[in-house]
């Protein structure tokens, strides 16, 4: 018997995979569910991108995937890999951007690798923005990615066509990747946990080593914590050769769920890091998480990190944009010839040549100031377990707001400040992260909440991520697409 939407759409990816082993579905029901659930909801949203057809027509048939393990903890389960830095065998990887068309890898990732061990089938590509640079995913090479609670609103980026396939009802949970706030974004303005976990916690290899300074992370968005921890069990650890790498905890992040976290100091702040406030829909997401971690027995005070915010990101820009120069100076090596004018979006092209004309000396005298404001702001969380800060300084924007049609970097960078100050700086100190789906607003869209941990202390995070989740009944909501489509 073929699986009703409302049967595929109340189980998580953890629940999915528990109801194929007890025999309730079939796997190869689930992957007629997904498959159904992909044709009715992405020519809506624009999630997907690339479709393994061969491979999901197997599957629904009932074929096994050889690449994905039979007995992992999410066997059955169907999953998507984002169009950004993680290579999957046999499959494009385009970032976005029409200049790296016709770019596959015949090996795959480490990370990509521990997802199929543990079960999951991994059946195409999520839509990226070019490179991930824009905040919203709206890349000429496949068009806008639509958010499922309203689609004239923006689903987010740099992730926002994993965010759009899970909140969409394709699938439990997508990868997704974060170098500035590209899994906390799309997950706050979906309804969804997303989270970016401590520097070196997840491997980067074998074709990245110091990914982006440590700036740049792997994760997942997912409707639930358990899912978000069971995800970090099944790919934490370190690969050959990484340049660093954090420890995983003695306990398993899922096991850690079954106990609540100890009693923390909780900071808040309603206020971006220089001190301007932030649109009012945000500002009470964030103090009514404060009064709920405080009636749950927390200590909870309005608190901030004290830190040259502006020198930080103009610091990490730099980096970022020689790496992005590096990478397109590579791949025109490849093809014998320069990028066309119509192979990089305008703000790209313009990034590029600003990255090129950085120099050595310039590149170097970057490293201190990223390292004096990395210091500044990590040392707060010596006195503080927790801070808890808006996910975005306004509401989700509508599509075309955040666009990438113009070449004035410095402008880009000022609306980039506005709408998302507060997800970047932790991609600096490289401490785990978090977007959790704690508010709506009255226009009935998202809003999300962000908390940041210690470094390493990724389970603190996970389990008051739980604990929130249980008092306020379960990260269940449903957008408004999910019901109609």
């Amino acid at each position: 018997m073929a699986i009703s939407f409302d049967d595929y759409r109340r189980h998580d990816a953890l629940g999915l995979a528990a109801a194929v082993r007890r025999g309730d579905f079939s796997a190869a029901e689930v992957m007629q569910a997904a498959l159904a659930r992909l044709r009715a909801a992405n020519p809506r949203v624009g999630a997907v991108t690339w479709l393994d057809e061969a491979l999901a027509e197997r599957l629904c048939r009932g074929e096994q995937d050889p690449a994905a393990a039979a007995d992992g903890s999410f066997a059955g389960v169907p999953y998507f890999i984002k169009d950004l830095h993680a290579p999957v065998r046999g499959v494009p990887l385009r970032h976005g951007s029409r200049l790296f068309e016709g770019q596959v890898f015949d090996f795959d990732s480490e990370t990509v690798a521990r997802l199929r061990r543990a079960g999951l089938r991994i059946l195409g590509r999520t839509a990226a923005p070019e490179f991930g640079m824009n905040v919203s995913t709206e890349p000429v090479l496949t068009g806008p990615t639509r958010n499922p609670w309203s689609l004239e609103h923006s689903a987010g980026g740099s992730s926002g066509g994993a965010a759009a396939a899970v909140a969409a009802g394709i699938v439990p949970a997508a990868h997704a990747t974060d170098s500035g706030g590209s899994i906390r974004i799309p997950a706050s303005v979906t309804g969804l946990v997303g989270l970016k976990p401590t520097r070196g916690l997840i491997p980067t290899g074998p074709h990245r080593g110091d990914a982006s300074h440590g700036m740049s992370h792997e994760h997942a968005v997912t409707r639930t914590v358990r899912d978000c921890a069971a995800l970090l069990d099944a790919v934490a650890g370190p690969d050959v050769g990484a340049p660093y790498f954090t420890p995983r905890p003695p306990l398993p992040y899922l096991q850690a769920l079954t106990s609540p976290p100890r009693r923390l100091r909780i900071a808040f702040t309603v206020h971006d890091f220089t001190g301007a406030p932030v649109h009012p829909d945000c500002a009470e997401a964030v103090l009514g998480a404060a009064r709920r971690l405080q009636a749950l027995g927390h200590a909870v005070e309005a608190a901030a990190p004290a830190f040259d915010a502006p020198a930080l990101f103009a610091a990490s820009t730099r980096l970022l944009l020689t790496g992005l120069a590096a990478q397109v100076a590579a791949r025109e090596q490849q093809l014998g010839r320069a990028a066309r004018d119509d192979e990089l979006e305008p703000l790209t092209r313009a990034a590029v040549e600003m990255g090129r004309r950085v120099s050595g000396i310039e590149y170097a005298s970057q490293l201190p100031v990223f390292n004096a404001q990395v210091r500044r702001l990590a040392a707060f969380f010596e006195a503080w377990d927790v801070l808890l800060t808006p996910a975005l300084a306004q509401p989700p924007a509508r599509l075309g707001e955040l666009h990438t049609r113009s070449t004035d970097i410095e402008d880009y960078g000022r609306m980039m400040r506005r709408y998302t100050p507060f997800t970047g700086p932790f991609n600096a100190t490289g401490q785990p992260a978090a977007s959790l789906p704690l508010h709506w607003n009255a226009a009935g869209l998202p809003i999300g909440v962000q908390v940041i941990a210690r470094f390493g202390d990724d389970t603190t995070l996970l389990q008051l991520a739980r604990e929130l989740e249980q008092d306020l009944g379960g990260f269940d909501r449903v957008a408004p697409l999910a019901l109609s489509v």
